[in-house]
């Protein structure tokens, strides 16, 4: 029977020396997209028999331990942050590729009355009749915080907002609802989909939505760059795209 590592790796190992793969991947995954990784992870250590580590912070954290010198193997983050990456060769530009697109919702918690925010009047109104509206710190770098902060100014309530904010430096800004500091939350409709006792009211209406690409690319200093781009590909295949789905993201 022909090895489980032959239909993941051949294609990359067919003229490398053996010392070219290594026994664990490090990734670094950015914010929302990261149950996704997780997901390409467990598969890629079923296939291939190697051990994958997933290290999850905001964007603006990853960018900094990269640019601080950490050592890792892949990159999955905004494209934004990548490009910039790739241009001061932090990650092999050539390995990258475009993974998922998710836009901001708005949840409240399970039970509870959902505001109408279908146009943006309606949802300028709702936040500014919540009592307190929980997102993502700026300052941490998260891509949905740091686009809300420009948005409420955009609305003409960014005092409104600094009074009534909850800010939250990372993970998942809906368990602000359940365990009740804010009535509504704003953040990744795939980071609402996570917490249990919430519910997604909806997204952001279309003309002041705001979409994150994740991608990811390999980095310039990957001690087993063919594996890396063998993980790298899993994200093609459909079973990664349904997790993209299921989690509330547009495969790209």
């Amino acid at each position: 029977m022909p090895s489980p590592r032959l239909p993941l790796l051949f294609l990359f190992s067919a003229s490398l020396h053996v010392n070219a793969f290594a026994d664990e991947l490090k990734v670094l995954a950015a914010g929302a997209i990261a149950p996704v990784v997780r997901s390409v992870a467990a598969d890629f250590e079923k296939r291939s028999g190697v051990r994958v580590t997933v290290d999850n912070a905001t964007a603006g954290v990853m960018d900094k331990r990269i640019r601080g010198g950490e050592s890792f193997d892949v990159a999955v983050v905004p494209d934004g942050v990548l490009d910039k990456l790739g241009r001061e060769r932090y990650v092999d530009a050539k390995s990258g590729r475009a993974i998922a697109r998710v836009g901001i919702g708005v949840a409240v918690k399970e039970g509870t009355p959902a505001p109408a925010i279908a146009t943006v009047p309606q949802f300028r109104k709702a936040l500014l009749d919540a009592p307190s509206v929980a997102l993502i710190d700026p300052r941490a770098g998260g891509s949905s915080g740091v686009y809300l902060e420009r948005l409420f100014y955009r609305l003409g309530i960014a005092a409104q907002m600094r009074a009534k904010q909850v800010l939250v430096p990372g993970g998942l800004v809906a368990q602000k609802l359940v365990d009740g500091s804010a009535a509504l939350a704003l953040h990744q409709e795939s980071e609402i989909l996570q917490v249990k006792g919430t519910r997604l009211v909806g997204p952001l209406p279309a003309a002041i939505q705001n979409y994150t690409v994740y991608a990811g690319a390999a980095s310039a200093q990957a001690a087993a760059p063919a594996q890396a781009r063998a993980f790298l590909s899993l994200f093609a295949q459909e079973a990664a795209r349904g997790e993209m789905r299921a989690h509330g993201m547009t495969p790209q």
